[in-house]
């Protein structure tokens, strides 16, 4: 049987390369007569620095202050996605229509964009890659590459473009 993509998970981190491959997602999904879901993962604070601030404000208020930032800043970044698929498709308008939700969740990237993908039972995940460095990368490993490994769906690694 032949591959049908009709739901691609474009998973960005916001930075110059994503682009880049939002382009390539947008190129398989108007191959494929597909739509797209843009999602971004806000990482996690660390749990020393967490502990920390806690400790300095107060539980109750430290807890507080945070989900209505986390609220502020995924109403922020959604704005900022939208913003960006429209401007990457000013010269193609009607390819916008193949965006088809924003979504901005909090946690582990890997383990939200994999959650996601299942989810939406998306038929392959798109994603850029830094390209940071052989050494910080044996060390640190990166989000593409983990949910290349964790995941039995097909995934369209983009490098970072020329």
């Amino acid at each position: 049987m032949i591959a049908q993509y009709k739901t691609l998970l474009y998973a960005t981190d916001l930075t110059e390369n994503a682009a880049h491959a939002f382009k390539h997602a947008i190129s398989l999904a108007k191959a494929y007569n597909a739509q797209v879901h843009i999602l971004h993962m806000m990482q996690e604070m660390d749990a020393a620095v967490v502990s920390y601030v806690a400790s300095v404000m107060g539980d109750d208020r430290f807890t507080g202050m945070e989900l209505d930032h986390e609220k502020e800043m995924r109403e922020q970044i959604s704005k900022k996605l939208d913003l960006f698929a429209a401007e990457e498709l000013a010269e193609y308008p009607d390819e916008l229509a193949r965006v088809a939700s924003v979504a901005v969740h909090h946690g582990n990237p890997v383990a939200g964009i994999l959650a996601e993908a299942d989810r939406l039972s998306a038929d392959m995940i798109v994603m850029g890659t830094h390209g940071k460095g052989p050494l910080r990368y044996a060390f640190l490993g990166s989000v593409a590459e983990k949910v290349l490994r964790k995941t039995h769906r097909p995934v369209l690694i983009v490098p970072l473009g020329d």
